[in-house]
C-alpha cells in the first residue's frame, strides 16, 4: 500500500502514524532509538506490507501490469489503490479527506525532528503539490507515476501505467474494494495487539 493507506490504517494514533509513514526510509532495525510508539508504527507497516505482499488480489492487480512494467508492477498498484481509497474517501471516513490530510500535514511539522533525512527531503513537495489529497484525481495519479518514472531514471516506463489504469479502471477498483476490507480487518486486529508501555 502507498502513504494515504499507511496513513489511514494507523487509526489516528500520531505517534503510529509518523512510524507508519517513515517505515520505507528506515533500513532493518535502525530505529531503536525512536519513540517506542512511532517504533510499532513502523512495525505495523511492515505487517501490512507482508499481508497486502502475500494476498492473492494484489497479486492479481500485479499480474495485469507485469508484462509492461516487472517489478514495478506492485509499486504500481499501490499508487492505484491509494487513488481509489481517495476517490472513495466517504466510504471510509467520517472526515472530509481535505482536514485528514491537512492535518497529517501538521503531525509532520510536529514531529519533524523524528523524520528520516529522506523524509524531510520529500515532504516539502508532498505538501506544496499536496500529493495525499491529488490522489483522487487522475492527474494526480499520473503525475505521480511520472515522478516515479524519472526517479528510476525512465527504466521502469511507470508513467505508462495510467492508460493501464484508464483501460481497466472497473476491475482494479472491484480489486482494491475487496482487498482493503480484508487489509482493514487485519490491520485493526494488528494495531490493537500493539502494547502501550
Amino acid at each position: 500500500m502507498n502513504f494515504l493507506a499507511h496513513i489511514y490504517l494507523s487509526f489516528n494514533d500520531k505517534e503510529i502514524t509518523i512510524g507508519n509513514f517513515i517505515a520505507d526510509s528506515i533500513r532493518g532495525n535502525k530505529f531503536r532509538h525512536l519513540p517506542y510508539r512511532i517504533q510499532q508504527g513502523i512495525q505495523l507497516h511492515r505487517s501490512i506490507d507482508t499481508f497486502t505482499d502475500t494476498h492473492k488480489i494484489p497479486k492479481l492487480s500485479s499480474k495485469r501490469l507485469h508484462k509492461n512494467y516487472g517489478h514495478y508492477s506492485r509499486v504500481i498498484v499501490d499508487i492505484f489503490y491509494d487513488h481509489f481509497l481517495a476517490k472513495n474517501w466517504k466510504e471510509y471516513s467520517n472526515i472530509p479527506l481535505e482536514h485528514f490530510v491537512d492535518e497529517f500535514y501538521d503531525l509532520l511539522e510536529e514531529y519533524y525532528d523524528y523524520l528520516p533525512d529522506g523524509t524531510k527531503h520529500m515532504m516539502p513537495y508532498m505538501i506544496s503539490d499536496n500529493w495525499l489529497l491529488n490522489y483522487s484525481k487522475m492527474d494526480g495519479i499520473a503525475r505521480v507515476l511520472n515522478g516515479m518514472n524519472r526517479r528510476t531514471r525512465n527504466r521502469s516506463k511507470m508513467n505508462f501505467a495510467i492508460l493501464d489504469l484508464e483501460e481497466y479502471y472497473d476491475d482494479f477498483e472491484k480489486e482494491f474494494t475487496l482487498f482493503f476490507e480484508e487489509l482493514v480487518i487485519f490491520s485493526k486486529h494488528k494495531y490493537n495487539s500493539l502494547k502501550p508501555i
